[in-house]
């Protein structure tokens, strides 16, 4: 099978970071157009940053780097330094990167991206929703072009920001509406699912053993803060989104309509799933609610061992 065209938007933010070595260890796989940032876990100045530096490590320069957009759609940008440190990879020392991001803005170049792709091309999305809705907005006609959107958000069962809400929506609830309304394929990587997949202290002592210094990152990363979120072992939110597309049969979920709060405060950024069909809506996502936690770190170490 040749490597399925996939184009990442993204924050980095630690686990960002281990997703973004997944995909580079694998481009048999995974044909990475290019990354577009976004301004989330940390503003954009720093997102843009470390996705080039984590592709440097990776020793995949191929892939090119567009700065997108520094804020929400409509509110102030808000950050989340007190998970990931100011810099967004607290917890290990990479030096600045060598690379730079192209000139032209993430948003336009994901529009001409996509209608220049002579097949549909699967989006990945791994922070606030920003650059996909503006881009939905300016052309339309993007979204034929797309096979699927991937993406880690929501929250069913409680959130990490809010009471009801996960970051990445709650950060730009009104660019999540939009995306959902799209018509495409959506899978949806909600908390339910992530905060399952955690790098508890063996998980961390076995990637370390791997030797390589990819390995040796992501286990300084994944470290930082290992009783964060709520538990022991920080979930790898974001790496789920790239397992997913190596392997996807580590996950199960049902499909069904999925809204966004964007009106009250209260719940600014929840997200809705409704099970039983009271609203009559069309079902618009594939929700993934279970994962294989052991199938996820063993692809994690295999990845990791490919790369220096």
């Amino acid at each position: 099978m040749p490597a399925r065209p996939i184009l990442i938007d993204t924050d980095p933010g630690q686990d960002d970071a281990v997703a973004l070595l997944m995909a580079a260890a694998a481009p048999e796989a995974l044909q990475v157009l290019g990354l577009t940032t976004v301004g989330g876990n940390v503003p954009i100045e720093l997102t843009t940053a470390n996705a080039l530096r984590i592709l440097e490590l990776a020793g995949r320069t191929d892939i090119p780097v567009h700065a997108g957009c520094p804020r929400p759609i409509l509110r102030p940008l808000t950050t989340a330094p007190e998970i990931h440190g100011e810099s967004g990879l607290a917890g290990t020392d990479l030096p600045a990167p060598k690379l730079q991001a192209h000139a032209v803005h993430g948003v336009p170049w994901l529009v001409d991206t996509l209608m220049a792709a002579t097949e549909p091309v699967t989006v990945c999305t791994l922070g606030p929703l920003t650059n996909l809705a503006l881009a939905l907005v300016m052309e339309p006609r993007i979204a034929g072009r797309i096979a699927e959107i991937v993406s880690m958000g929501g929250a069913f069962s409680g959130g990490n920001v809010m009471p009801a809400a996960e970051f990445n929506i709650y950060v730009d609830p009104e660019a999540a509406a939009i995306v959902l309304g799209c018509g495409r394929p959506i899978t949806l990587i909600p908390l339910d699912c992530t905060w399952q997949v955690r790098a508890l202290p063996e998980r961390l002592a076995a990637i370390a053993r791997i030797g390589t210094r990819s390995a040796q990152v992501v286990s300084q990363i994944m470290s930082y803060r290992t009783d964060s979120e709520g538990g022991v072992g920080r979930p790898l939110h974001d790496a789920c989104v790239t397992a997913y597309l190596l392997s996807p049969d580590l996950f199960a979920g049902p499909t069904a309509p999925v809204q966004v709060e964007t009106a009250s405060e209260l719940t600014r950024g929840a997200t809705l799933m409704d099970r039983r069909g009271r609203t009559g809506l069309a079902a618009n996502c594939r929700v993934l609610l279970e994962v294989d936690a052991a199938g996820f770190f063993e692809l994690l170490g295999s990845l990791l061992a490919r790369l220096p």
